[in-house]
Protein backbone atom coordinates (compact mmCIF):
# COMPACT_ATOMS: atom_id res chain seq x y z
CA UNK A 1 0.00 0.00 0.00
CA UNK A 2 1.36 3.84 -0.19
CA UNK A 3 2.43 5.73 2.31
CA UNK A 4 0.23 8.00 3.81
CA UNK A 5 1.93 11.35 4.49
CA UNK A 6 5.65 11.84 3.46
CA UNK A 7 7.79 8.32 2.68
CA UNK A 8 10.91 7.77 4.18
CA UNK A 9 13.76 8.48 2.93
CA UNK A 10 16.58 6.15 2.51
CA UNK A 11 20.56 6.67 1.97
CA UNK A 12 23.16 9.12 2.74
CA UNK A 13 22.38 12.72 0.75
CA UNK A 14 25.67 14.50 0.08
CA UNK A 15 26.52 18.30 -1.30
CA UNK A 16 29.52 17.85 -2.67
CA UNK A 17 32.12 20.59 -2.04
CA UNK A 18 31.74 23.72 -4.68
CA UNK A 19 33.96 23.54 -7.67
CA UNK A 20 35.97 26.38 -9.77
CA UNK A 21 35.64 26.34 -13.43
CA UNK A 22 38.78 26.32 -15.31
CA UNK A 23 38.72 27.82 -19.03
CA UNK A 24 39.05 24.81 -21.34
CA UNK A 25 38.37 22.57 -19.15
CA UNK A 26 36.06 19.05 -18.52
CA UNK A 27 37.39 17.23 -16.09
CA UNK A 28 37.12 17.82 -12.03
CA UNK A 29 38.18 16.29 -8.94
CA UNK A 30 34.99 15.85 -6.51
CA UNK A 31 35.64 16.53 -2.95
CA UNK A 32 33.41 16.22 -0.34
CA UNK A 33 34.82 17.69 2.92
CA UNK A 34 37.93 18.23 0.90
CA UNK A 35 38.54 14.59 0.35
CA UNK A 36 38.45 13.03 -2.82
CA UNK A 37 34.70 11.48 -3.47
CA UNK A 38 34.15 8.37 -4.87
CA UNK A 39 30.91 6.88 -2.26
CA UNK A 40 28.34 6.19 -5.36
CA UNK A 41 27.02 3.39 -7.69
CA UNK A 42 26.24 5.40 -10.95
CA UNK A 43 25.55 8.75 -12.31
CA UNK A 44 22.24 8.75 -11.98
CA UNK A 45 22.40 9.56 -8.19
CA UNK A 46 23.72 13.50 -9.52
CA UNK A 47 22.40 16.07 -9.56
CA UNK A 48 24.63 18.33 -11.04
CA UNK A 49 23.62 22.29 -12.03
CA UNK A 50 25.35 24.18 -14.58
CA UNK A 51 24.46 27.97 -15.36
CA UNK A 52 21.43 27.28 -13.44
CA UNK A 53 20.62 24.57 -15.67
CA UNK A 54 20.21 20.85 -14.54
CA UNK A 55 22.46 18.69 -16.37
CA UNK A 56 21.27 14.94 -18.08
CA UNK A 57 23.24 11.99 -16.42
CA UNK A 58 25.36 10.14 -19.10
CA UNK A 59 24.45 12.99 -22.03
CA UNK A 60 25.54 16.14 -20.72
CA UNK A 61 28.17 15.04 -17.50
CA UNK A 62 29.70 11.24 -16.42
CA UNK A 63 31.70 10.24 -13.34
CA UNK A 64 34.50 8.15 -13.01
CA UNK A 65 36.21 7.34 -9.47
CA UNK A 66 36.47 11.41 -8.11
CA UNK A 67 36.34 12.68 -11.65
CA UNK A 68 32.97 14.43 -12.75
CA UNK A 69 33.48 14.94 -16.55
CA UNK A 70 31.40 17.37 -18.65
CA UNK A 71 30.41 16.45 -22.11
CA UNK A 72 32.13 19.59 -23.31
CA UNK A 73 34.85 21.75 -22.06
CA UNK A 74 33.71 24.74 -19.99
CA UNK A 75 34.66 28.28 -20.73
CA UNK A 76 35.08 31.39 -18.23
CA UNK A 77 31.73 32.65 -17.11
CA UNK A 78 30.56 29.02 -17.02
CA UNK A 79 29.24 28.63 -13.08
CA UNK A 80 29.04 25.16 -11.57
CA UNK A 81 25.99 25.63 -9.45
CA UNK A 82 25.61 22.78 -7.10
CA UNK A 83 26.60 18.83 -7.27
CA UNK A 84 24.50 16.88 -4.48
CA UNK A 85 24.73 13.21 -4.19
CA UNK A 86 21.81 10.79 -3.92
CA UNK A 87 21.35 8.40 -1.20
CA UNK A 88 21.23 4.67 -2.50
CA UNK A 89 18.23 2.95 -3.59
CA UNK A 90 17.32 0.70 -0.38
CA UNK A 91 20.58 1.62 1.20
CA UNK A 92 20.12 2.54 4.66
CA UNK A 93 23.30 4.77 4.55
CA UNK A 94 25.65 6.27 7.42
CA UNK A 95 23.69 6.04 10.47
CA UNK A 96 23.94 9.55 12.90
CA UNK A 97 26.03 9.64 15.76
CA UNK A 98 25.12 7.95 18.71
CA UNK A 99 21.83 6.36 17.33
CA UNK A 100 22.47 2.39 17.55
CA UNK A 101 21.23 0.94 20.41
CA UNK A 102 22.19 -2.32 21.77
CA UNK A 103 19.40 -3.74 20.41
CA UNK A 104 20.30 -2.64 16.66
CA UNK A 105 23.20 -4.61 16.82
CA UNK A 106 21.35 -8.33 17.34
CA UNK A 107 21.77 -10.48 14.42
CA UNK A 108 19.34 -13.02 15.09
CA UNK A 109 17.34 -15.18 12.82
CA UNK A 110 13.90 -15.00 12.43
CA UNK A 111 12.89 -18.54 11.24
CA UNK A 112 13.14 -21.99 13.33
CA UNK A 113 17.47 -21.87 12.17
CA UNK A 114 19.50 -20.40 15.03
CA UNK A 115 20.28 -17.25 14.56
CA UNK A 116 23.65 -15.56 16.23
CA UNK A 117 23.32 -12.36 18.42
CA UNK A 118 26.36 -9.92 18.45
CA UNK A 119 26.33 -6.94 21.53
CA UNK A 120 27.78 -5.23 24.52
CA UNK A 121 26.07 -6.20 27.24
CA UNK A 122 25.30 -2.76 28.04
CA UNK A 123 26.66 -2.59 31.63
CA UNK A 124 30.79 -3.24 31.18
CA UNK A 125 32.82 -1.22 28.92
CA UNK A 126 34.34 -3.47 27.19
CA UNK A 127 32.21 -6.75 26.38
CA UNK A 128 31.13 -8.87 24.25
CA UNK A 129 28.25 -10.65 24.67
CA UNK A 130 27.31 -14.02 22.16
CA UNK A 131 23.79 -15.33 22.43
CA UNK A 132 22.33 -18.86 21.35
CA UNK A 133 18.75 -17.98 19.75
CA UNK A 134 17.70 -21.32 19.13
CA UNK A 135 18.80 -24.59 19.91
CA UNK A 136 19.75 -26.23 16.68
CA UNK A 137 21.11 -25.71 13.17
CA UNK A 138 23.51 -22.27 12.67
CA UNK A 139 25.92 -21.34 14.33
CA UNK A 140 25.41 -21.35 18.33
CA UNK A 141 27.15 -21.37 21.13
CA UNK A 142 25.73 -23.13 24.11
CA UNK A 143 25.97 -24.73 27.23
CA UNK A 144 26.53 -28.69 27.20
CA UNK A 145 23.34 -29.46 28.71
CA UNK A 146 22.70 -28.02 24.71
CA UNK A 147 19.80 -25.79 25.65
CA UNK A 148 18.37 -23.01 24.34
CA UNK A 149 18.71 -18.58 24.60
CA UNK A 150 22.02 -19.34 26.26
CA UNK A 151 24.21 -16.28 27.34
CA UNK A 152 28.16 -16.09 26.98
CA UNK A 153 29.81 -12.63 27.63
CA UNK A 154 33.61 -12.30 26.73
CA UNK A 155 35.82 -9.21 28.40
CA UNK A 156 38.41 -8.30 26.34
CA UNK A 157 41.91 -7.36 27.52
CA UNK A 158 43.28 -3.93 28.13
CA UNK A 159 46.89 -2.61 28.00
CA UNK A 160 49.48 -3.69 25.79
CA UNK A 161 50.37 -6.27 23.81
CA UNK A 162 53.75 -7.66 21.87
CA UNK A 163 53.94 -10.02 19.06
CA UNK A 164 53.03 -13.36 18.27
CA UNK A 165 50.55 -13.37 21.43
CA UNK A 166 46.94 -15.55 21.69
CA UNK A 167 43.78 -14.37 22.77
CA UNK A 168 42.68 -16.72 25.55
CA UNK A 169 40.10 -16.88 28.44
CA UNK A 170 42.55 -16.30 31.61
CA UNK A 171 39.74 -16.60 34.13
CA UNK A 172 36.08 -17.14 34.46
CA UNK A 173 33.96 -15.60 37.33
CA UNK A 174 30.38 -16.68 38.06
CA UNK A 175 29.17 -19.97 35.98
CA UNK A 176 26.58 -21.56 33.82
CA UNK A 177 24.75 -19.10 31.71
CA UNK A 178 25.68 -15.98 33.87
CA UNK A 179 29.57 -16.70 33.79
CA UNK A 180 32.15 -14.00 32.52
CA UNK A 181 35.36 -14.91 30.59
CA UNK A 182 37.89 -12.25 30.97
CA UNK A 183 40.48 -12.47 28.18
CA UNK A 184 43.97 -12.03 28.15
CA UNK A 185 46.52 -11.67 25.58
CA UNK A 186 49.50 -14.61 26.09
CA UNK A 187 51.83 -17.41 25.00
CA UNK A 188 50.70 -20.43 22.68
CA UNK A 189 49.76 -23.27 24.86
CA UNK A 190 52.26 -25.90 25.26
CA UNK A 191 52.09 -29.22 23.54
CA UNK A 192 52.63 -28.15 19.84
CA UNK A 193 56.12 -27.90 18.17
CA UNK A 194 56.65 -24.09 17.15
CA UNK A 195 58.90 -23.33 13.93
CA UNK A 196 62.22 -21.92 15.41
CA UNK A 197 65.05 -21.67 12.11
CA UNK A 198 66.33 -23.61 9.38
CA UNK A 199 69.49 -24.72 7.41
CA UNK A 200 69.55 -25.28 3.55
CA UNK A 201 72.59 -26.77 2.34
CA UNK A 202 73.77 -26.55 -1.31
CA UNK A 203 77.06 -27.23 -1.60
CA UNK A 204 79.26 -29.83 0.42
CA UNK A 205 79.24 -29.15 4.08
CA UNK A 206 81.38 -31.29 6.64
CA UNK A 207 78.15 -30.80 9.20
CA UNK A 208 74.52 -28.86 10.07
CA UNK A 209 74.86 -27.71 13.75
CA UNK A 210 71.97 -26.24 15.98
CA UNK A 211 73.72 -25.18 18.67
CA UNK A 212 71.39 -22.85 21.09
CA UNK A 213 68.35 -24.71 22.30
CA UNK A 214 66.36 -22.28 24.00
CA UNK A 215 64.92 -22.46 27.32
CA UNK A 216 62.00 -21.78 26.35
CA UNK A 217 61.19 -24.65 24.95
CA UNK A 218 61.94 -28.53 26.51
CA UNK A 219 61.87 -30.80 23.66
CA UNK A 220 63.30 -30.61 20.14
CA UNK A 221 62.18 -32.04 16.74
CA UNK A 222 64.71 -31.49 14.04
CA UNK A 223 63.16 -32.23 9.97
CA UNK A 224 65.88 -32.98 7.64
CA UNK A 225 64.57 -32.87 3.93
CA UNK A 226 66.48 -34.25 0.83
CA UNK A 227 69.83 -35.57 2.66
CA UNK A 228 72.14 -35.85 -0.51
CA UNK A 229 75.48 -37.28 0.89
CA UNK A 230 78.86 -36.41 -1.79
CA UNK A 231 80.10 -40.09 -1.02
CA UNK A 232 78.45 -43.02 -1.61
CA UNK A 233 76.85 -45.78 1.17
CA UNK A 234 77.08 -44.03 4.04
CA UNK A 235 75.31 -43.54 7.54
CA UNK A 236 74.24 -40.43 9.08
CA UNK A 237 75.12 -39.94 12.15
CA UNK A 238 74.26 -37.46 15.16
CA UNK A 239 76.01 -36.23 18.20
CA UNK A 240 75.22 -33.51 21.03
CA UNK A 241 76.19 -30.07 22.45
CA UNK A 242 77.07 -30.39 26.18
CA UNK A 243 75.96 -27.88 28.69
CA UNK A 244 79.97 -26.64 27.89
CA UNK A 245 78.89 -26.03 24.68
CA UNK A 246 81.55 -28.65 23.44
CA UNK A 247 80.59 -31.45 20.94
CA UNK A 248 80.39 -34.93 23.17
CA UNK A 249 82.08 -37.61 21.00
CA UNK A 250 83.99 -40.24 23.51
CA UNK A 251 83.71 -43.62 22.50
CA UNK A 252 80.94 -44.35 24.93
CA UNK A 253 79.17 -41.00 25.17
CA UNK A 254 76.29 -42.75 23.06
CA UNK A 255 74.36 -45.70 22.42
CA UNK A 256 71.35 -46.53 19.94
CA UNK A 257 69.36 -49.34 18.44
CA UNK A 258 66.79 -49.05 15.42
CA UNK A 259 64.99 -51.65 13.30
CA UNK A 260 64.25 -50.98 9.45
CA UNK A 261 62.65 -52.70 6.61
CA UNK A 262 64.56 -55.98 6.46
CA UNK A 263 66.67 -56.34 9.92
CA UNK A 264 67.88 -54.62 12.72
CA UNK A 265 71.04 -53.15 14.35
CA UNK A 266 72.50 -51.80 17.69
CA UNK A 267 75.44 -50.32 19.66
CA UNK A 268 75.06 -50.00 23.07
CA UNK A 269 78.62 -47.75 23.38
CA UNK A 270 79.62 -45.32 20.10
CA UNK A 271 80.78 -42.35 19.66
CA UNK A 272 77.64 -40.99 17.99
CA UNK A 273 73.91 -41.99 17.49
CA UNK A 274 73.15 -43.95 13.88
CA UNK A 275 70.14 -42.61 12.13
CA UNK A 276 69.11 -45.63 10.22
CA UNK A 277 70.38 -47.18 7.08
CA UNK A 278 73.33 -45.72 4.89
CA UNK A 279 72.07 -44.19 1.82
CA UNK A 280 74.30 -43.76 -1.78
CA UNK A 281 75.10 -40.88 -3.46
CA UNK A 282 73.19 -41.47 -6.70
CA UNK A 283 70.98 -38.81 -8.44
CA UNK A 284 67.86 -40.76 -7.29
CA UNK A 285 69.19 -41.55 -3.76
CA UNK A 286 68.07 -39.37 -0.79
CA UNK A 287 67.04 -39.59 3.56
CA UNK A 288 64.86 -37.69 4.99
CA UNK A 289 64.59 -38.03 8.84
CA UNK A 290 61.70 -36.64 11.88
CA UNK A 291 64.39 -36.71 15.08
CA UNK A 292 62.75 -35.79 18.10
CA UNK A 293 64.85 -34.88 21.47
CA UNK A 294 63.06 -35.28 24.76
CA UNK A 295 63.68 -32.93 28.03
CA UNK A 296 67.16 -31.27 26.79
CA UNK A 297 67.36 -28.45 29.67
CA UNK A 298 66.97 -30.97 32.53
CA UNK A 299 70.14 -31.78 34.58
CA UNK A 300 69.29 -35.61 35.91
CA UNK A 301 70.32 -37.74 38.25
CA UNK A 302 74.09 -38.70 37.92
CA UNK A 303 73.74 -41.53 39.61
CA UNK A 304 71.26 -43.60 37.10
CA UNK A 305 70.18 -43.29 33.74
CA UNK A 306 67.64 -40.76 34.04
CA UNK A 307 69.87 -37.91 33.10
CA UNK A 308 70.76 -39.28 29.69
CA UNK A 309 69.10 -37.16 26.80
CA UNK A 310 66.95 -39.87 24.79
CA UNK A 311 65.98 -39.03 20.94
CA UNK A 312 63.80 -41.22 19.00
CA UNK A 313 63.52 -40.94 14.78
CA UNK A 314 62.20 -41.59 11.69
CA UNK A 315 63.53 -42.38 8.37
CA UNK A 316 62.83 -42.47 4.85
CA UNK A 317 65.13 -42.98 1.91
CA UNK A 318 65.09 -43.79 -1.87
CA UNK A 319 68.36 -46.08 -2.97
CA UNK A 320 69.32 -46.27 -6.69
CA UNK A 321 67.61 -49.40 -7.61
CA UNK A 322 63.87 -48.13 -6.34
CA UNK A 323 64.31 -49.77 -3.35
CA UNK A 324 62.07 -47.87 -0.39
CA UNK A 325 64.08 -48.01 3.03
CA UNK A 326 62.39 -47.20 6.17
CA UNK A 327 63.54 -47.25 9.72
CA UNK A 328 62.56 -46.56 13.41
CA UNK A 329 64.62 -46.03 16.39
CA UNK A 330 65.91 -44.19 19.20
CA UNK A 331 69.38 -43.28 21.07
CA UNK A 332 71.06 -41.46 24.30
CA UNK A 333 73.48 -39.33 24.89
CA UNK A 334 75.85 -40.50 28.28
CA UNK A 335 78.09 -38.04 27.95
CA UNK A 336 77.86 -35.23 30.88
CA UNK A 337 80.13 -32.01 31.93
CA UNK A 338 80.41 -31.93 35.69
CA UNK A 339 77.55 -34.12 36.52
CA UNK A 340 75.11 -32.00 34.40
CA UNK A 341 73.17 -33.90 31.72
CA UNK A 342 71.60 -31.10 29.70
CA UNK A 343 72.29 -30.63 26.26
CA UNK A 344 72.85 -27.24 24.28
CA UNK A 345 72.70 -28.25 20.83
CA UNK A 346 72.81 -30.66 18.06
CA UNK A 347 75.52 -31.80 15.11
CA UNK A 348 74.66 -34.15 11.94
CA UNK A 349 77.24 -35.23 9.97
CA UNK A 350 78.04 -38.18 7.85
CA UNK A 351 80.19 -41.46 7.97
CA UNK A 352 82.40 -39.67 5.63
CA UNK A 353 82.51 -37.47 2.78
CA UNK A 354 80.24 -34.36 2.86
CA UNK A 355 76.37 -33.22 3.16
CA UNK A 356 75.69 -32.26 -0.26
CA UNK A 357 72.69 -30.89 -0.12
CA UNK A 358 69.33 -31.12 2.75
CA UNK A 359 67.24 -28.68 4.53
CA UNK A 360 67.24 -28.78 8.20
CA UNK A 361 64.53 -27.50 10.38
CA UNK A 362 64.24 -26.68 13.87
CA UNK A 363 61.16 -26.60 15.67
CA UNK A 364 60.61 -27.13 20.05
CA UNK A 365 58.03 -27.88 22.13
CA UNK A 366 56.34 -26.17 25.45
CA UNK A 367 54.92 -27.80 28.18
CA UNK A 368 53.24 -25.25 29.44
Amino acid sequence: MAYIGRSPLVGNFVKLDSITVVNGQAAYTMNNGGSAFTDYDNANQFLVSLNGVLQAPGDSFTVSGSTLTFASNLATGDVIDFVIVLGNTLDLGTPSDNTVTNAKTNFVSTSSAAGLQIKGDGTTAGALQLNCEQNSHGIKLQSPAHSANQSYTLKFPTGNVTADKVLKVASVSGSGTTGVGQLSFGDAGGGMFEFISSTDVTSDASQVDFTSFSTDYSDFKLVIQNLHGSSDGVETYMRFFGSDGNIKSGGSDYSWTFGYSSGDSQSDNDSNIRLGRPVGNAGVESSHYEITIFDVHDTGDTAITQGYKHAMFQQSASLNDGTIVYAIGGGWGKGEVSSNYSITGVRIYLQAGNIASGRFSLYGRKHS
